[in-house]
């Protein structure tokens, strides 16, 4: 070999020597960075004029593993998403026994009224009545308003949620045409790539993703549900956020928004294109168990109102009214958050107590130990029927009770869902983990790499001793 070829073998091998440093520190200083993937140096030999020259920085990634773990991590935010508004809905209903539940003031209700019938001629006993029929309303009322702002806020989410996968889409197509450009001219894209990564990692847990490689490193993005959001240019997704979401608004009438997709309406519940992620579980909770809720209230405070309605013959208004007005079936939505106790039998509002004895139509009292309507009223709360054909018999209290349960049941189902999805999720985010960056390798590598560039330190010294002599001589 001669003088020039070892030297030029020496300085190709300190080149890719420091090059390999480089690499190596890298990995060892974002080992924990997320989106990060272990970078390897590619070598490969000179041939006739010796030494070495760098190919490239290769990036590891697993792209099973990695689509896995995205996917269950967008399992798990829709089914933590569904857990924490379920639980939100039961704690605005409250649990029997709790004592300002629904199911515990009807309970109440009874009591006084039983109370009350035992001396109907003591205002105090007709006053205990009136204040828990006032507080069974008003948590009618309070409840629904409550559900309706849950809704409000999941809608509100929504529009969030679908202007940060808009922004996220836009992203990885801008990083797309970066990584594209710099391989045309030779640059090494890893870092970028690392980027691109984070990003879809980021907008994954909102929408099930599968990434598909595209020619010269671009990627394109696929729901599982069907959906083709970015392949060369971004999808467009359309979503307009209302203010608030009453009770009577639904998707079905038009009164809410659905989803678009480059401006084609698509489905948002269960089997669409976009199912599975954060985005369809806060579709759920403003369009499914939110809207269960209401109408479990609404048939609740009918129930409540028909009750009482059979006590007081039309047109006159009963003890329970639908904003004042007696009940209209055909408008039931919404019918918790309106249903308001008659001022009749409210001193406070122009009216008197002793309508509670004698019905709330009275023109004038009665005998003081006569109260046929607060006995037909104790009657009625506690009768067992079904509104509905096919439900169970209940009293009005088991009836609430009930709606409390199938909700607590629903929240139940949702956190089972979480803690699958959670051990899932964090499985395969621990062999993600285990594919990463090894400390130990790398430190061993660096040792060799050490060594590699002492050698060649060595034979330039040895090059240069031998050109010294030579001009001696």
């Amino acid at each position: 070999m001669s003088i020039s070829a070892a030297l030029n073998s020496a300085l190709s091998g300190l080149s890719a020597s420091s090059r390999q440093t480089d690499v190596i520190s890298g990995n060892l200083a974002n080992a924990l960075t997320p989106g990060f993937a272990p970078r390897e140096l590619g070598l490969e030999a000179q041939g006739g004029r010796g030494g070495v020259t760098v190919t490239g920085i290769t990036r590891h990634v697993d792209p099973v593993l990695l689509g896995d773990r995205r996917l269950a991590d967008s399992a798990l935010a829709g089914a933590q998403t569904r857990a924490g508004f379920a639980a939100s809905v039961e704690r605005v209903l409250g649990l029997p026994g709790e004592g300002d539940s629904l199911a515990d003031r009807i309970t109440a209700v009874e009591a006084a009224i039983a109370g009350a019938t035992a001396r109907p001629e003591d205002d105090i006993r007709l006053a205990t009545v009136l204040r828990d029929l006032t507080a069974l309303g008003g948590a009618l009322n309070t409840a629904s308003s409550q559900i309706e702002t849950l809704r409000s806020r999941a809608d509100s989410d929504i529009a969030t949620a679908v202007e940060r996968l808009n922004t996220g889409l836009g992203r990885v197509a801008a990083l797309n045409t970066r990584i594209v450009a710099a391989r045309a001219s030779g640059q090494d894209v890893a870092s970028i790539e690392d980027q691109r990564q984070q990003v879809i990692d980021g907008i994954a847990d909102l929408v099930p993703l599968r990434q598909l490689e595209r020619p010269r490193g671009a990627v394109a993005l696929v729901s599982t549900g069907g959906a083709l959001l970015l392949d060369g240019r971004a999808a467009r997704i359309g979503f307009e956020a209302k203010p608030l979401v009453a009770a009577h608004m639904t998707l079905d009438n038009g009164l809410i928004s659905g989803l678009e997709i480059d401006g084609q309406v698509v489905q948002t519940g269960a089997g669409g294109p976009l199912d599975g992620g954060r985005l369809a579980a806060l579709f759920d909770n403003r369009d499914g168990l939110g809207q269960a809720a209401q109408r479990g209230l609404d048939a609740l405070a009918r129930d409540v109102i028909e009750r009482v309605e059979a006590l007081t013959p039309p047109p006159s208004p009963a003890l329970f009214t639908d904003a004042g007005a007696r009940l209209d079936p055909a408008d039931e939505a919404g019918l918790a958050g309106r249903l308001a106790i008659n001022p009749a039998i409210d001193p406070a509002q122009g009216g008197a107590l002793f309508r509670l004895r004698s019905g709330p139509d009275a023109a004038t009292p009665g005998a003081p130990a006569d109260a046929p309507f607060l006995a037909a009223l104790g009657a009625a709360f506690s009768e067992v029927s079904a509104p509905i054909p096919g439900e169970a018999r209940r009293d009005l209290s088991g009836r609430a009770a009930d709606l409390s349960s199938r909700i607590a049941q629903g929240r139940l189902a949702a956190e089972s869902a979480v803690s699958f999805a959670a051990g899932q999720a964090g499985e395969l985010r621990e062999m993600e983990l285990r594919g990463g960056v090894d400390s130990d390798a790398e430190l061993q590598r660096l040792l060799l790499v050490e060594q590699a560039f002492s050698a060649n330190a060595r034979m330039i010294q040895t090059l240069d001793d031998m050109m010294q002599t030579l001009l001696r001589i």
